[in-house]
């Protein structure tokens, strides 16, 4: 599986823009804010119609205009798809695959996976819950077409029921139309609940081997889910926490709550550890994401990397580089300096100016 390209109109600080990909190392390089990230982000929008940022639609159009469109050719088994985003500022995006348009995010399935690790992805262990959780269904939605489906389900049911919570100040007598989003609630959140379990069973089988090379064998990791409440519990919790639920106007149970603990050596990282165990334990989790998805699917994702390299002392960078032979990845930076003095083998060279790209 490999990008052929990415074409771009009124995107970010592009104007419009044409780039041809090669099937190994692509580099983007530049000074800060010129627009390299801003590649990458195209195209983990258009394969998974999702900013990595989490932005709105309207946050990715350029400047003074209405619209935007990405356009992405991927080659997956000797099969060519074309991945057509309009993206408008007041409408629900369009999409379109081999020039047919697709109502759900569900039907891109299978097009194209993508793993893109950015300096912020460092931070996961130390951050809040959210990102941990942001983690594990940014995986999963790409690995499981009905765990998307459900999760988007079960978000809809969570705002809708807080949204009524809040009326209940005002409307008392919609008390018993919550029944119906409380059971909804409950079928969606037990399947949510079920498929994280096993991702993270999954994660530790892998993880560990990856950890122990990364430590020089000195760090035993391990992942442990924290569901908000277990999966035969949550209709009950749901049900003897209404009082309170109606008393905050919000959700207080399910999957939305749900946490990742991070153990090294028996110690909670998350708390207890420091910065450099943090990163590195970040690091595993990452490379984690590509070995788990190229078992899944037989084939190897696309390795989005966002100026992650700087972040990280020349061990972790080695291991890093070394790690990424045979996957097409793209790779931003400020420089090429580490690439030479790691002899590490580049096929494409892009430098970014301000919106344009060149090929030096």
């Amino acid at each position: 599986m490999y990008i052929e390209s990415v074409q771009l109109k009124n995107f970010r600080n592009y104007d419009s823009l044409e780039v041809n990909f090669d099937q190994g190392t692509n580099i983007f390089y530049g000074d800060n804010a010129q627009g390299k990230t801003n590649i990458l982000e195209s195209l983990y929008l258009c394969g998974t119609t999702k900013s990595h940022k989490g932005s709105k639609d309207k946050e990715v159009i350029r400047f003074g205009e209405e619209d935007a469109h990405i356009r992405m050719m991927v080659k997956r088994n000797e099969l060519s798809y074309k991945v057509d985003m309009h993206l408008r500022k007041n409408k629900a995006k369009g999409v379109a695959i081999n020039g047919l348009p697709i109502k759900k995010a569900s039907e891109l399935f299978g097009v194209v996976n993508l793993v893109f690790f950015s300096p912020e992805d460092l931070n996961i262990i130390k951050n809040g819950p959210g990102e941990r959780r942001r983690f594990l269904d940014l995986e999963l939605c790409q690995l499981d077409r009905i765990y998307l489906t459900d999760l988007a389900s079960y978000n809809h049911i969570v705002n809708q029921r807080n949204k009524l919570l809040k009326d209940l100040y005002v409307r008392p007598e919609l008390k018993d139309t919550l029944d119906i989003w409380d059971m909804q609630m409950t079928e969606y959140g037990r399947r949510i609940i079920k498929k994280r379990q096993a991702f993270v069973q999954e994660l530790n089988e892998v993880i560990q081997k990856i950890h122990r090379n990364l430590t020089g064998g000195v760090e035993e990791l391990e992942v442990i889910y924290e569901p908000s409440c277990a999966e035969e519990e949550l209709e009950r919790m749901t049900a003897s926490n209404r009082e309170k639920d109606m008393r905050m106007k919000l959700t207080s149970v399910g999957p939305h709550r749900d946490d990742l603990c991070v153990k090294a050596n028996g110690i909670d990282i998350r708390k207890y550890g420091s910065q450099g165990q943090q990163r590195t334990a970040a690091l595993s989790l990452k490379l984690s994401e590509i070995y788990i998805v190229k078992q899944k699917i037989k084939d190897t994702p696309i390795l989005l990397l966002d100026d992650v390299l700087s972040e990280l002392d020349s061990s972790r960078q080695n291991y890093l580089l070394e790690s990424i032979h045979n996957i097409q990845t793209m790779i931003t930076c400020t420089g090429l300096d580490d690439f030479v003095s790691h002899q590490f083998h580049i096929n494409k060279v892009f430098h970014v100016v301000n919106g344009e790209v060149f090929q030096p």
